[in-house]
Parts: C-alpha cells; sequence; structure tokens
C-alpha cells in the first residue's frame, strides 16, 4: 500500500501538514467518511488512530451522537485512499455504511487525533 511505513515506526505520531512536503499555501485533497453499523463502543475510533500512523494524513476521528463514526482526513489523494481502504479492511464486520465525499481544500489539520 502507498505509504504504509515499516513495524518500526509504527508508534510515531503521524506527520504534520506542513511535514508532510505540501507547499504553504497549496491546496491538498481532504476525505470526509461517515461509518454507520456497530462502529461505537467496539474500538473504532483507536483503529483508526493506530492506522493512520501508517500513512501520511493529518485530522480525526470522532464518535457522533447519532451512532456514526466521523472521519476527517486530509493528504495526499494516493495516501487517503490507501488509508480509507486500510480502515474498511480493518474494521469491515463493523461497517454496515459508507458514506464518502472529497474535495480539495488548504490544510488545517496537524497530526492525527480522536475527538
Amino acid at each position: 500500500m502507498a505509504g504504509r511505513r515499516d513495524g518500526a515506526h509504527a508508534g510515531i505520531e503521524s506527520r504534520t501538514a506542513a511535514a508532510l512536503d505540501y507547499p504553504m499555501m497549496a491546496d491538498i485533497s481532504l476525505l470526509l467518511v461517515h461509518y454507520s453499523g456497530r462502529v461505537q463502543g467496539v474500538g473504532f475510533r483507536y483503529a483508526v488512530l493506530q492506522l493512520a500512523r501508517e500513512f501520511e494524513v493529518a485530522g480525526f476521528v470522532r464518535n457522533l451522537p447519532d451512532g456514526r463514526v466521523e472521519l476527517e482526513a486530509e493528504g495526499r489523494a494516493d495516501e487517503l485512499a490507501a488509508f480509507a481502504a486500510a480502515v474498511a479492511e480493518r474494521m469491515d464486520g463493523y461497517i454496515r455504511r459508507v458514506e464518502q465525499s472529497t474535495r480539495r481544500r488548504p490544510p488545517q489539520h496537524a497530526g492525527f487525533q480522536i475527538r
């Protein structure tokens, strides 16, 4: 997968947008995903955080009051696609529905966190 790091780097925090070699004012890709199913109370957000550390992405994952989980990530389009595929593969048994959109915007996140 594009952007995968070897196991020796798995504990390193995901790099900030500035450290991802983005030109300072250039737009980057934004991935917004809403996951439905049995996605709260099963370690979903922690699994996403761990996966984010393997990719050059920045953003957050959080539970929503309606029972869904929201993922917002920014980075290169190929990194985001690989990241989303890794989340879908790792959490496949819990996800019933995925609503996903992408667009371009200036970087807004530093690192990746659970909110």
